[in-house]
C-alpha cells in the first residue's frame, strides 16, 4: 500500500528582527550546520549534503536538492531520494499576522504516522537554533 505524505506546517516566532540573520542560518552550509545537521556541504549544482553523526563513525548522510531559493524570504528542498513526488522541505521566513514578530515557517511532509516524529523533530531542531544562535 502506497500512502501519500501529509504536510506538516509549524510557525516559529524568532527573537530577531533582522531576516539578513534568519537567511545566514537557513541558507548557507555554515548556517544548516549549526542547527540542522552536524556536517553540511555543498555536493553539486544546488544539491547539499547533510550528515548527521560524525563521518568517520555510525553516520546518516542525505541529499537534498534545492528547488527554490530567495534571499531573506524562503529555501525550498527536496530529497534526492524521495519518492512521493509532491514532497518536498521548505523555510520560509514571514511576519505573524498576529504579532508582527518574525517567524520562521515550516512545512514539510511525513508520512501520517511520522508526523508526530517530524514535528518532534522540528522543534528539536529549532531549539537548537535558539541556543546556537539566539533567534
Amino acid at each position: 500500500m502506497n500512502t501519500m505524505k501529509q504536510k506538516l506546517y509549524i510557525e516559529y516566532p524568532l527573537a530577531t528582527k533582522s531576516p539578513n540573520i534568519v537567511w545566514e542560518q537557513i541558507s548557507t552550509a555554515h548556517g544548516l550546520e549549526r542547527w540542522l545537521a552536524d556536517h553540511v556541504e555543498e555536493v553539486g549544482d544546488d544539491v547539499i549534503a547533510l550528515t548527521w553523526g560524525e563521518v568517520w563513525t555510525d553516520h546518516h548522510t542525505l541529499e537534498a536538492k534545492i528547488l527554490e531559493r530567495q534571499k531573506n524570504s524562503h529555501i525550498k528542498l527536496r530529497w534526492v531520494d524521495e519518492d512521493d513526488p509532491v514532497a518536498y522541505w521548505e523555510m520560509r521566513i514571514g511576519r505573524s499576522e498576529l504579532t508582527d514578530e518574525l517567524c520562521l515557517y515550516v512545512e514539510d511532509y511525513a508520512l501520517p504516522e511520522d508526523l508526530d516524529d517530524l514535528h518532534d523533530l522540528w522543534d528539536g531542531n529549532m531549539e537548537r537554533l535558539h541556543q546556537f544562535s539566539g533567534l
